[in-house]
């Protein structure tokens, strides 16, 4: 059985750092791009950050640029969200997502995530 859980998420304040976690578990990420996506109260989801099956990465919006970056684990299992100097306007429930593609592949999609995690809270605020 395919999953994603998200974990990290938490109370920060405006300037600090998170680290998100996306656990796979029934697939490997060499055949499949990951994603975070977040969604504010009241505002549509809207895409962060996704990572190829071959590591490529692709900055869904500008105001992320920058101060947030993704990386994977050796054991293929695990991908990353760094976030840095975090910014009120940066909470959100962030979800990890991922999607088949193929073997280190450099397509990272924006839609048709097939898997999703239950979401993990960001909250910046003094």
């Amino acid at each position: 059985q395919l999953q994603v859980v998200e974990s990290g998420g938490g109370l920060v304040q405006p300037g600090g750092s998170l680290n998100l976690s996306c656990a796979v578990s029934g697939f490997t990420l060499d055949y499949y791009a990951t994603a975070w996506f977040r969604q504010a109260p009241g505002k549509e989801r809207e895409g962060v950050i996704c990572r190829s099956s071959s590591g490529s990465t692709t900055m869904y919006a500008d105001t992320m640029k920058g101060r947030f970056t993704v990386s994977r684990d050796n054991a293929k299992t695990t991908v990353y969200l760094q976030m840095n100097n975090l910014k009120p306007e940066d909470t959100a429930v962030y979800y990890c997502a991922a999607k088949e593609t193929s073997y280190s592949s450099t397509y990272c999609p924006k839609f048709d995530y097939n898997y999703w995690g239950q979401g993990t809270q960001v909250t910046v605020s003094s």
